[in-house]
């Protein structure tokens, strides 16, 4: 039996005024969510990036999703932190000041288990032009890192804010709270370093950007002997998508439901739904850059005896552009129609 005052000093009824969590050992948290959404709406709210030719900014954070807590366990801070962001964007080119165009940023994934440089942000138009094209590879090329910084600026100021007096002084610590932060600053300089470097990341060369973008623009129609509601179904319900492409297909046709067909190989999401007339999605192929997605416009337009099929497809990197068109066709069109056999109209079937 140990005598008096020996031991394991975490089991040590310690004289304090307040009684509270003895040498931090109890688990104590702190709900940090009310905080986090001010902050987050505070940050992006007229957030402006802007650069030579070209002024966007983030006008407004459209979604707030999620939750922050901090917790502390054996005189260690954890942070827990998980968030969905949809923010809303404007810009113009500032060589037609009176034309603004307006999209979004999608940050579905900021969590303390992402490093920022690995967090997702997805940049899209509303309406897809040449001059709007120009505003979004500039918010993909420089805007998401300007983001970036801010989402670093609300983990630090978290983690700050939220270590204040969590781990409480033992006996004779005279200094209080305020030697909590630095031991948790010191405790988490692997972390920060890594935000650091982030924020502090050299300067992009965006010199040209607005005059030449490495993306192009395709324009197709393709008629079917069908009507236009067998082709909409056909393009929108997953057990038609899976017939035609021959794979297992997740397809959720509803405003902002995803789709990923081909083993993963394209994916996206529904951006608009017009039953029978018009689908808009973002679309990408799984080996485009991070983040980067094209626009897709299907619109569809029945006549006496067929549908006639209208696509474009804007933002597709150059690289791809020359094999787009031959795959739309061979894995979507041709594959159409040999599945259902939309490509024989009925009088030629009879």
């Amino acid at each position: 039996m140990a005598k008096w005052g020996e031991g394991d000093p975490r089991w040590i009824v310690e004289e304090r005024p307040d009684a509270t969590n003895v040498n931090n050992w109890h688990w104590t948290e702190k709900n940090a969510t009310p905080w986090s959404k001010d902050r987050l709406h505070q940050l992006f709210q007229s957030f402006k990036i802007g650069h030579s030719d070209i002024e966007c900014a983030v006008d407004s954070v459209d979604k707030c999703s999620g939750e922050a807590t901090v917790n502390n366990r054996k005189g260690k801070l954890i942070f827990f932190y998980e968030w969905e962001l949809v923010l809303k964007w404007s810009g113009k080119l500032l060589k037609n000041s009176k034309l603004s165009h307006k999209g979004k940023l999608t940050i579905p994934n900021l969590s303390e288990e992402n490093e920022l440089a690995d967090v997702e942000i997805t940049v899209t138009i509303d309406e897809s032009n040449d001059e709007s094209e120009t505003l979004k590879q500039f918010m993909y090329n420089v805007g998401r890192d300007r983001v970036r910084q801010q989402l670093a600026s609300y983990i630090r100021e978290l983690k700050e804010e939220y270590s204040k007096n969590l781990i409480l002084p033992k006996k004779g610590d005279e200094a209080g709270a305020g030697n909590s932060v630095a031991n948790f600053k010191n405790a988490n300089n692997t972390r920060d370093a890594v935000q650091n470097t982030l924020v502090a990341a050299p300067k992009l060369n965006v010199s040209g950007i607005g005059c030449k973008l490495d993306v192009r623009t395709l324009s197709m129609t393709e008629e079917f002997h069908c009507s236009a509601n067998d082709l909409y179904n056909a393009l929108t319900k997953p057990e038609m998508v899976t017939a035609f492409t021959r794979a297992p297909a997740k397809v959720d046709a509803v405003r902002g439901g995803e789709f990923i067909l081909y083993g993963g190989n394209v994916l996206g999401k529904f951006e608009e739904l017009v039953p029978e007339k018009k689908i808009k999605q973002s679309w990408r192929l799984k080996n485009w850059s991070s983040g980067h997605y094209s626009n897709v416009i299907i619109e569809l337009e029945e006549t006496s005896s067929s549908t006639m099929m209208s696509l474009k497809q804007t933002g597709i990197p150059a690289s791809e552009y020359d094999a787009m068109k031959i795959n739309w066709y061979r894995y979507y069109w041709h594959s159409i129609k040999q599945t259902f056999g939309f490509g024989t109209s009925i009088s030629d079937a009879l």
